[in-house]
């Protein structure tokens, strides 16, 4: 049985699956979107995405650390350059596995697509100017004073109304109550 153990073998030696996932890593990188088994595509997964996270900070020390995993300068160069830079912005889940209705005709496996989420154009909101807000809570300290001012208006305007309505409310009651 299979309790705890996280990595998958794929059918395979430790030396050979490391070589096969540093190259399905450097085609994903160089070519933004691979098409392969749907094993292989998670197990890609979790390993090419730290190696995005490490590139956007542009060391001497997280391009040798990347550079081992990879062992291609090309793919290396590419991912800290324009991968790196369109990944900024983005907290983490930087690839996307799309599944295909086909099968492999020799062994049936399933097969998908994976790729590189902010270089698929299709699914891109062009409409958006601002980046929508992934945490609830107050405004930061580091915001600029013009979104904490849009965030606390409406709130003081709801505030300041409620107390007006019950206090007109109460008047009222009390008026009908003394005749």
């Amino acid at each position: 049985m299979r309790h705890g153990k996280k990595v998958n073998h794929l059918g395979r030696t430790a030396s050979h699956r490391s070589a096969l996932l540093s190259n399905m890593a450097s085609s994903l990188i160089l070519s933004k979107r691979i098409t392969t088994t749907v094993a292989k595509a998670k197990a890609l997964r979790k390993y090419v995405e730290p190696l995005i996270t490490k590139a956007k900070s542009d060391t001497m020390h997280s391009r040798r650390t990347v550079f081992s995993y990879l062992q291609n300068k090309e793919s290396v160069k590419e991912l800290f350059g324009t991968v790196a830079s369109r990944t900024s912005e983005r907290p983490g889940g930087y690839t996307r596995i799309i599944k295909m209705a086909d099968v492999r005709v020799g062994d049936n496996a399933e097969m998908c697509l994976i790729e590189l989420v902010d270089f698929n154009d299709i699914y891109k909101k062009e409409g958006t100017a601002k980046k929508a807000k992934t945490r609830r809570g107050r405004v930061a300290k580091g915001k600029k004073a013009e979104d904490a001012q849009v965030v606390e208006e409406p709130v003081a305007e709801e505030k300041a109304e409620k107390p007006a309505k019950k206090t007109a409310k109460k008047a009222d009651k009390k008026s009908e109550d003394k005749e």
